[in-house]
């Protein structure tokens, strides 16, 4: 970008901060302007789903189908642009912990302020769905260990995530917490728990940083924050809030356009160009255009 907004001096400090203070909620934005709208609506932080990258920018489901430098440059451009931290999905790591620790490090240099990495089998599957099939215990030590030791800013936010209930149960995915917590991880991310009750469970059994996943249609109950933070997670994410409200209206735009052949009717529901554009900041390009022009004429 030409313009950035003014740089934290340290991002992932931000991000530790705020963790330190109480549960911080982080929607998922999938593109720069959503991030740049959650910021502007008072959002501390933000969540870069990988299904919302891979869904909205190839249209492919979300089982590992895109490499990890198409998916640390897109949520780069992401992280850029805002001045808030953003945490980002990172899959399985790609690969194993020697791949691990570049893509750690990928990540960092992108601009993001932490990641989460899972312990499943590649092709990796949705966290919601049945099928997922899980690396040992021991093979994901490696990579936290890995991730831990690649790093360059010891605060940039290493999260393991564990979609071990689904597949093991609750309890081993406590012991696998743990385990994870051990050889390097600073949070811990329990995927698809399915009561409030399997909620407090891990967070009394687990002393560390949790992050709830609040995503809709899947296995867990709907919890509010409120509810989240009374139970002891510092994160909340809504990874595909946004998209899916987004997508069905979208859908209904088009619905509208290919009835009536006009949106006219519908303007109201239309975010403005004005709306937009302050968004963006356009009249800041243009005003760095004018004086670059006056200082040096043709």
């Amino acid at each position: 970008m030409l313009l950035k907004p003014s740089a934290s001096p340290n991002k992932p400090q931000t991000l530790r901060r705020l963790l330190a203070q109480g549960t911080v909620v982080l929607p998922g934005a999938f593109n720069a302007p959503v991030a740049m709208l959650a910021q502007q609506l008072g959002f501390p932080a933000v969540y870069i789903s990988g299904a919302g990258l891979i869904n909205g920018l190839a249209g492919y489901p979300d089982i590992g189908l895109l490499g990890m430098d198409e998916m640390a440059r897109q949520a780069g451009y992401i992280a850029n642009a805002v001045e808030v931290p953003a945490i980002c999905d990172a899959d399985t790591g790609y690969g194993e912990a020697l791949q691990v620790m570049r893509t750690v490090q990928f990540y960092e240099q992108a601009g993001l302020s932490g990641l989460h990495l899972e312990d499943q089998q590649a092709p990796k599957r949705c966290g919601h769905l049945e099928g997922k099939s899980l690396i040992s215990p021991a093979e994901m030590e490696r990579k936290m260990a890995a991730a831990a030791q690649a790093r360059r800013n010891p605060d940039f936010l290493l999260i393991a995530r564990t979609d071990s209930r689904a597949v093991e149960g609750l309890e081993a995915s406590i012991e696998r917490g743990l385990r994870y917590l051990e050889a390097g991880a600073d949070a811990l991310f329990p995927e698809a728990l399915q009561t409030p009750e399997e909620f407090g469970r891990y967070a009394e059994a687990v002393k560390a940083p949790l992050l709830a996943n609040m995503t809709e249609f899947g296995k867990s109950p709907y919890l509010n924050v409120a509810e989240f933070a009374a139970l002891g997670y510092r994160m909340v994410i809504f990874p595909m809030t946004a998209f899916r409200a987004m997508m069905k209206a979208v859908e209904q735009t088009f619905r509208q356009l290919r009835d009536t052949g006009t949106q006219a009717h519908f303007l109201d529901q239309l975010q403005t160009r004005q709306e937009l554009y302050e968004l963006l900041q356009y009249s800041k390009y243009t005003q760095l255009d004018t004086a670059l022009a006056a200082r040096f004429p043709e």
